[in-house]
């Protein structure tokens, strides 16, 4: 088994020190947060996501999962660090590198004070060239060593998604990496040896390519589909059933996930993600035309969802969702976060039912309310019960997928105005004051 340091204890790190502790490693889990650091030592999750917070509070409690704030305790109880840190768009749309940047000083400085080999694994989203233009070099320069011989390197990606995140961990269906030596490599092999998932072993370069062609071509999906409906319904055709029929063809490896028309995707992945794969093309002199086009249609589709809630006439609207996800409390580039706000902006009297992002406020956690930049006032906007949030509702705006919310909301969808962003019920179409956006 390895020791393992995890840097940033985020959505990915939290996930992957919590399931390396739980697969027998010794994991270290380090954060400049010492509210993160003090929820993991004493056995919580700093997020909402499934499971989690069981899986934390047994690898605590066992002993295999620890928590601090100091860069060279890490580096000096573990033989390799993962580092998990955000990488947010930067305001050009470029790949944002400080807090990449910072992990690979402070933990390179470590490096040279423990003075035995470490090997160092990239997480983080990163263009192509990042490793070998930016990190590589910022951990050489300040551990005075040279990278692939003197230290390892790699580069990791995740593929896990938010409320599935560890059912992916422990069923990829893909594992890349890329290493400068064979150390490292050893290392990510035995640490993925018994998941059901060939190891993909590439270029560094090759990896942070894999990663951002997976999330972008996950966008694009979402947006093609959201076309077909929005021109399916225009022409009297199911535009859900045309993506179903079209998805059965298995041949041609068509995963109908997010070939479902609805609304605009969101997160804190597929937007910054689409952003740097553009301005990387733009500094190559490469035309972008269809990820150009992606950005721009998400959100009109936004826009599109705003414009029926105002048609439909009212003043209170009652909104099942805020998070970008069922299943989550994340609001980073939540596009129900951003509806949200353009709607009161216009001075609509506006309530939200999200029992994730409920849970987050009313049980303190550290990341309540991350990533929302749209709704000030979101924790008093917040109702409980769905029940009471259709009765005080002149609009019922349906965004994410609660099972306990959905034989109400099918109840009242003929007698209570409604925009429905999900598709409540598979076999309801538009009609009267029942609007679906794709069908």
């Amino acid at each position: 088994m390895a020791r393992i340091s995890v840097f940033g204890i985020g959505y990915v790190g939290a996930v992957s020190a919590a399931c390396l502790a739980n697969d027998g490693h010794q994991v270290v889990a380090c954060d400049v947060d010492p509210e993160k650091v003090r929820a993991i030592n004493s056995g919580r999750t700093p997020i909402v996501e499934r499971g989690l917070g069981e899986m934390i509070e047994k690898a605590v409690a066992e002993g295999r999962l620890t928590a601090t704030t100091d860069t060279a305790e890490a580096v000096a109880d573990t033989d390799i660090s993962f580092v998990c840190v955000g990488t947010p768009s930067a305001a050009d749309g470029s790949v944002g590198l400080t807090y990449v940047v910072s992990a690979c000083e402070m933990i390179g400085a470590a490096i040279a004070a423990k003075g035995a080999f470490h090997s160092v694994v990239i997480r983080s989203t990163i263009v192509p060239g990042t490793m070998d233009t930016v990190c590589v070099p910022a951990l050489e320069a300040a551990s005075g060593l040279k990278a692939g011989s003197d230290f390892g390197v790699g580069y990791y990606p995740e593929f896990l998604r938010e409320s599935t995140a560890i059912a992916d961990n422990y069923d990829p269906g893909l594992i890349v990496f890329g290493t400068l030596d064979k150390k490292t490599d050893e290392i990510l092999h035995e640490i993925n040896a018994k998941l059901p998932c060939e190891c993909h072993s590439v270029s560094l370069a090759t990896a942070e390519m894999i990663k951002y062609t997976s999330n972008s071509w996950r966008a694009v999906k979402v947006t093609f589909a959201n076309e077909i409906g929005n021109i399916a319904k225009a022409s009297g055709v199911d535009g859900q059933l045309v993506m179903k029929i079209l998805c059965s063809d298995l041949k041609v490896n068509i995963s109908p996930y997010f070939m479902r028309p609805g609304f605009a995707f969101g997160g804190s992945c597929l937007p910054k993600d689409v952003r740097a794969l553009r301005h990387l093309a733009s500094e190559k002199h490469v035309s972008s035309h269809l990820l150009d086009a992606v950005l721009e249609a998400n959100q009109a589709q936004i826009a599109r969802a705003e414009t029926m809630v105002s048609e439909l006439g009212g003043q209170t609207i009652g909104m099942v969702g805020i998070s970008f996800k069922t299943g989550t409390d994340d609001l980073r580039e939540s596009p129900l976060a951003k509806l949200a706000g353009r709607l009161i902006d216009k001075g609509y009297d506006l309530k939200i039912y999200d029992p994730f992002v409920q849970t987050a406020f009313s049980e303190g956690m550290s990341g309540a309310g991350r990533g929302n930049d749209a709704v000030n006032d979101l924790s008093s906007r917040l109702v409980a019960d769905v029940g009471d949030l259709i009765k005080g509702a002149d609009i019922i705006l349906v965004g994410n997928h609660y099972e306990e919310a959905m034989p109400l909301l099918m109840e009242h969808s003929l007698n209570v105005p409604m925009v429905d962003l999900l598709r409540i019920r598979p076999e309801m179409r538009s009609h009267g004051t029942y609007q679906g956006i794709c069908w």
